[in-house]
């Protein structure tokens, strides 16, 4: 039976695959919200315990031991009911379904701790067992192993879950205006979130974009809970509308009583970074966007850290760089490295450099009207679905590939150690793209460019380039050391995937 949602204020209104309502629709819902976090939990648990056997495992080889020995049976044995337990604690195991761009990056420094706990709680153990001297140097090898494989057995673990039909959300989102076109944008953009979204909910039914036409109006915001039971929807996404609050937050409590997931967009969304955070006076909420403030110390730190890091990657990848610079200068006529004019800290011009993936001589005018284009509030994908510019002609089959896995931008370490950037900074703007700023957007040049940041890390070639942008002022407003580190580990997860940068 097919239950048609409530009538919008447009005579086209979509009209989703719905299952019972009322209580049956309920209770239908419950068992698959159940079933979500129940393939999610057990995928990670089994993840964990795979990971510390590995991890046990791959200790005992690398000092000489059998591998299952009773020692090592025991430990493991002890080992991954604890981690478990504390993890289930420490809420490693129920947060992917109300965060859905939460990843492993996120648990990374509750990980640490715990191994860390884990591995000291062995140690004492032992002490008491075997008074003769503990072989830390066998501990500190199972601390980096379980490290290595719990961060990579929990990535791998996420990948295959949101594979799977039980694993993702069916997502309503309140206004298409503005804001709740982007928000359901970037949900379709990024199907690894896990949330599908089928429709809006908007009393005036505006204009959508052409990559969100095929999302249809399914009624009112004061109908979205009856519209959210007819169809069976798990997560609604309250954005910027014209309907009164009165009327907003009796649907909110609605859904809250049917066991829907709310999200709610702050009004002023963009003027939100990172570093936000919230807080609460008797009960109201409030958002708050911390004071934009670096002392001289971070800024020496970040310094010190990014030559320090450069150098090792440089050192580490010496063999790659070669075979890369190789690669490239037989794939076509012309120079190694290409060289651009870009702008860094405080508009200061420098010489940015990556390994050439076009034909020698290429004429910047193609990329330049891209930029145009892109720069329209209303601009969508290129035809592969991305924002960016793919000059099939001109790229040569070694940059092609160069810029699919990213590897093209390594040479920018020879720009952090000049200091012309940072490791971790906005995109390196070029001077051309500055007749399309908004006033907010010089404040990206408060601090240096760097080769990945959260435009990088966190969108790439799905946002547009004022999207771009607004991610480079975000991160310029809420720089921390913390973020730096938080922003290097998850690029290579980005790298992984693919899509290159610009």
């Amino acid at each position: 039976m097919t239950v048609t949602a409530p009538t919008a204020a447009r005579d086209t209104v979509g009209a989703l695959p719905v299952e019972p309502a009322g209580v049956a629709g309920q209770r239908q819902r419950c068992r698959a919200e159940q079933r979500r976090r129940h393939t999610r939990r057990r995928l990670l648990l089994a993840a964990d315990a795979v990971a510390l056997l590995l991890a046990l495992t791959a200790t005992q080889l690398a000092t000489g031991e059998t591998p299952g020995a009773p020692p090592g049976a025991a430990l493991l044995l002890l080992a991954v009911p604890a981690w478990m337990a504390l993890a289930q604690g420490l809420g490693l195991y129920g947060r992917d379904l109300e965060r859905p761009s939460h990843t492993t990056t996120d648990e990374l420094l509750a990980i640490v701790l715990l191994v860390t706990l884990l591995a000291w709680v062995g140690v004492l153990a032992a002490s008491l067992v075997d008074p003769e001297p503990l072989a830390l140097d066998r501990w500190a090898l199972l601390w980096a192993f379980a490290m290595i494989a719990l961060t990579l057995g929990r990535t791998a673990a996420r990948a295959l879950g949101r594979r799977l039909p039980a694993y993702r959300q069916r997502a309503l989102v309140v206004g298409a205006g503005a804001t709740g076109q982007l928000v359901a944008r970037k949900l379709v953009h990024h199907p690894e979130y896990g949330v599908d979204v089928v429709g809006f909910v908007d009393g005036n039914a505006p204009r959508l974009r052409r990559d969100l036409a095929q999302l249809p109006f399914l009624g009112r915001p004061a109908d979205v809970a009856a519209i959210a039971a007819a169809g069976g929807v798990d997560r609604v996404i309250v954005s910027l509308t014209g309907e009164p609050d009165r009327v907003l937050e009796d649907a909110v409590a609605r859904l809250q009583r049917d066991g829907v997931q709310v999200d709610i967009v702050p009004r002023l969304h963009a003027a939100l970074g990172p570093g936000t955070t919230v807080t609460t006076v008797e009960e109201l909420h409030l958002v708050t966007v911390p004071a934009t403030r670096t002392s001289r110390v971070s800024l020496a730190v970040k310094r010190v850290l990014d030559v320090l890091l450069a150098s090792a990657a440089l050192v580490v990848l010496a063999p790659v760089l070669a075979l890369l610079a190789l690669l490239v200068k037989r794939s076509s006529p012309g120079p190694v490295l290409f060289r651009q004019t870009r702008l860094g800290l405080h508009q200061r011009p420098f010489t940015f450099l990556k390994f050439r993936t076009m034909a020698a001589g290429t004429s910047p005018e193609a990329h330049r009207a891209y930029v145009r284009r892109a720069a329209d509030p209303d601009a969508l994908p290129e035809d592969h679905g991305l924002f960016k510019l793919e000059q099939a002609g001109a790229v040569t089959g070694v940059g092609a590939w160069l810029r699919r896995t990213s590897l093209d931008e390594l040479p920018q370490l020879l720009n952090v150690l000049r200091g012309d950037m940072s490791l971790v900074g906005p995109r390196p703007c070029i001077p051309y793209e500055l007749e399309h700023f908004a006033p907010k957007h010089f404040e990206r040049f408060a601090v240096p460019a760097g080769i990945t940041g959260l435009w990088q890390a966190r969108a790439r070639a799905h946002a547009t380039f004022a999207e771009a942008l607004d991610l480079d002022v975000a991160y310029a407003r809420s720089r921390s050391l913390a973020l730096d580190f938080r922003l290097l580990l998850e690029t290579p997860l980005q790298m992984l995937r693919g899509g290159g940068t610009r």
